[in-house]
C-alpha cells in the first residue's frame, strides 16, 4: 500500500494527487493517483499561483512588497498578501487595522492583482500566464474568476509549480525564503475551517503551518511547511525540512469529511518518504 492509496476510500467522485520528494537536489515525482490532466477547480489554492507571479515582479524591480495598494488606505502589498490589511474575507469592508489581526481576504487578492497589473503594465492574468505557467509548462492552467480563488489546474500542472518551490528556477532562492517567511509575526487569526489560531502564521501569499492543531496538513509535517488548501477540496503543501511536496485535488467542497482524511493522508505522505 502507498501513501496515495487512501484517496480510493474517499466520499469524492473525483480525485487525483501526486508526491513529489527532492533527491540531490531535483524534485521527482515519486507517487500519482487518478487522472493527472484531469482539470479541477482550485478556489483559494489560486493564490499561491498569484502569489508567485507578484513575488517574480518583485524579482524584476517592477514593484515592492512594501508599495501601496488602492485600497485600504495606508496598506501595502505586503499587508494584503499576508491577510494583515484587516480587510474583510469577500467584501470592501475593513474590519480591523494594519497588522492588527490576520484577517484572511479573498477581496484582498483583487487589490494586490490591480497592483501587479499596474506596476507590469500587463493584464494581470496575462502576467501570472507568461511570468509563471508558461515556463512552468502549466499548460492546462487558467485563472478565468478572481484571483484569490478562481483558478482551474490539473495535478500535472500543479506538479510542475511543486517542483519549483522545493527547487527554483524561476525566483531567486533567497526571495522564495522571504515569501515563505513569516510576515507580521504573532498575529491571532481566523483558519477558515478550523477556528482561530494563535498565532495565524502566514508568509506573502501561502500559509505556514508552524504549530497550528488541528491542521489540513499533517501532525508530522515540520512546522516550516507552506502551502495552501481550497473551498474546492483541495490542496498543496511543501514540507522544505524532509524535501516533499503533496498535492491533492479532488471536486468535492472542503467540510467536516476532509478534515480527518487531509491530515491522515498527509501523515502517510510525511512517513512514506521522510528518510528517503
Amino acid at each position: 500500500m502507498t501513501a496515495l492509496d487512501a484517496l480510493s476510500t474517499w466520499p469524492v467522485d473525483h480525485s487525483a494527487a501526486s508526491v513529489l520528494l527532492l533527491k540531490d537536489g531535483s524534485p521527482q515525482v515519486v507517487e500519482t493517483t487518478g487522472e493527472q490532466q484531469r482539470t479541477f477547480a482550485l478556489a483559494s489554492v489560486t493564490k499561491p499561483l498569484v502569489a508567485y507571479a507578484l513575488a517574480l515582479a518583485v524579482q524584476e524591480g517592477a514593484l515592492e512588497y512594501d508599495d501601496a495598494v488602492p485600497f485600504p488606505e495606508g496598506a501595502t502589498v505586503r499587508h494584503v498578501v499576508a491577510h494583515a490589511a484587516g480587510l474583510d474575507f469577500d467584501s470592501e469592508r475593513v474590519r480591523y487595522g494594519l497588522a492588527e489581526r490576520r484577517m484572511y481576504s479573498n477581496q484582498g487578492f483583487v487589490y494586490v492583482a490591480e497592483a501587479l497589473e499596474r506596476a507590469t503594465e500587463i493584464p494581470w492574468r496575462d502576467y501570472v500566464r507568461e511570468a509563471v505557467f508558461e515556463p512552468l509548462g502549466m499548460t492546462s492552467t487558467t485563472i478565468e474568476g478572481a484571483p484569490g480563488a478562481g483558478g482551474v489546474s490539473t495535478v500535472a500542472d500543479l506538479s510542475a509549480f511543486a517542483s519549483e518551490l522545493l527547487a527554483p528556477k524561476l525566483l531567486d532562492p533567497s526571495l522564495l525564503n522571504e515569501v515563505k517567511t513569516v510576515q507580521f509575526p504573532g498575529l491571532d487569526g481566523l483558519l477558515p475551517g478550523y477556528g482561530t489560531r494563535k498565532p495565524n502564521d502566514w508568509g506573502l501569499g501561502f500559509e505556514i503551518r508552524d504549530h497550528k492543531s488541528p491542521h489540513w496538513t499533517g501532525t508530522s509535517n515540520s512546522p516550516e511547511t507552506f502551502g495552501h488548501f481550497g473551498q474546492s477540496g483541495s490542496f498543496l503543501w511543501v514540507d522544505p525540512v524532509i524535501g516533499v511536496a503533496t498535492v491533492v485535488l479532488t471536486d468535492r467542497d472542503f467540510g467536516p469529511w476532509a478534515q480527518p482524511l487531509w491530515t491522515e493522508v498527509s501523515d502517510l505522505v510525511v512517513s512514506s518518504y521522510s528518510n528517503s
